[in-house]
């Protein structure tokens, strides 16, 4: 019997696709006119975009659902249609449901696209009081699609809202909304300040800790949510759309290590014990250098006299701090494991996005199954039930 027949395996991070009619079937024409999000085809990017009057806000979501498709990334769908024939089981979530029993996955945490990836969208609603009610809108009908699509199967769907964080007190009012309607956590930017809001350790956030806190609600970092730090290109033209593609993703990986040093040396950590917080598709392995490095330098400055009742940065994040890993192996997983613990870690795939753990013609990605048969049965029993099920069940209120 294997390990994903014993287990019942929590995928930490997935992706649900945005349908092209999410905002014009859920949001009032006559109160917001063309200015709904919706999808065209643009000749000059060659491909759908949502459009809102006569803004480009960002690309369709057709390329996200790449999963097992044929075309090497970057190479991706540009229109809806194209996905769906390609990948069914990314938008369908009844395909999905069996594709996950295929791949070994009893259950999978939800995140949205365009929320975390449309930085430029994000900002423009932090800049202009017209921007911010209708995109705070946008945020509700989006969290209430995916309370209905979670309910295909709520066992097995892990709702996780985003926030119309431009507003403190709105986003206070949608956590205590969604937290009513089923999910179990809130994703937040890892660098508000790009979005013309205060930083991440600001105590301007304390209200809205507070509430998650109370709630019981996790906060959740995704990659790429960083907007305006996130580099265009890292690598010279010449070196190729698809090397600049792969090195920029890598780099994305690590960028929750700022994140990590806000939440520790930043307090909130230290003002909120009992709140928990993800660093979502980083991966995990660099974890233990961050943690050294935070502790040697808090130590070797006068950190520790200003802050004397904290804890080192490595027992904050021991205490309340998840990382996720899916591609990684042998002995820096093993040492990270190690070094961490697994109560700190949990097991992901990114489906469908193109990093994903999903097989297919243009990917050299196996299922979930045989990652963790090949790369985790070694791994003492009690370790794999805690990285795979127990601590994903527990953050996420998983009955």
């Amino acid at each position: 019997m294997s390990i994903t027949d014993q287990i019942p395996v929590i995928d930490a991070d997935t992706h649900v696709i945005e349908p092209n009619d999410l905002w014009t079937s859920r949001m009032s024409q006559k109160k917001w006119g063309d200015r709904i999000p919706h999808i065209v085809w643009n000749d000059e990017y060659q491909t759908e975009v949502w459009l809102s009057g006569d803004q480009v806000i960002g690309v369709g979501s057709a390329w996200a659902a790449h999963a097992g498709g044929d075309k090497w990334y970057p190479e991706l769908a540009q229109r809806m249609s194209d996905a769906i024939e390609a990948t069914p089981a990314a938008i369908d979530p009844n395909l999905r449901l069996k594709l996950m029993d295929d791949y070994g996955v009893h259950a999978q945490v939800l995140y949205s696209n365009i929320f975390i990836f449309g930085g430029e969208y994000i900002s423009r609603a932090a800049s202009s009081a017209e921007d911010t009610e209708l995109i705070g809108e946008c945020t509700r009908a989006y969290n209430d699609f995916l309370t209905d699509y979670a309910s295909t199967d709520p066992k097995r769907f892990i709702p996780v809202a985003v926030l119309p964080f431009w507003n403190l007190d709105q986003a206070i009012a949608e956590i205590k909304r969604v937290a009513g309607n089923g999910h179990k956590g809130i994703i937040f930017p890892q660098f508000p300040e790009f979005h013309g809001q205060p930083r991440l350790s600001d105590r301007h956030w304390d209200p809205l800790w507070a509430v998650a806190q109370d709630i019981g609600m996790s906060v959740n970092f995704h990659i790429g949510s960083g907007g305006a730090s996130d580099p265009a290109n890292i690598l010279a033209d010449d070196a190729g759309p698809a090397a600049n593609v792969s090195a920029r993703t890598s780099i994305f990986f690590i960028d929750n290590a700022r994140t990590i040093a806000n939440l520790t040396a930043g307090g909130i950590c230290h003002r909120f014990p009992r709140l928990k917080f993800v660093s979502v598709e980083s991966g995990a392995s660099w974890v233990p250098f961050v943690l050294q490095s935070l502790d040697w330098m808090w130590r070797n400055s006068a950190a520790w006299k200003e802050h004397k009742d904290y804890l080192l940065p490595s027992e904050f994040f021991k205490r309340q701090i998840y990382a996720c890993f899916f591609f990684e192996y042998g002995e820096p997983l093993d040492a990270t494991i190690s070094f961490i613990g697994p109560d700190s870690l949990l097991f992901e795939t990114d489906y469908p996005h193109p990093a994903s753990m999903a097989p297919g013609p243009a990917t050299f990605a196996t299922t979930p199954r045989e990652y963790i048969e090949s790369k985790l049965g070694h791994l003492p029993e009690p370790t794999l039930r805690k990285l795979l099920h127990d601590n994903a069940a527990a953050l996420y209120h998983m009955d």
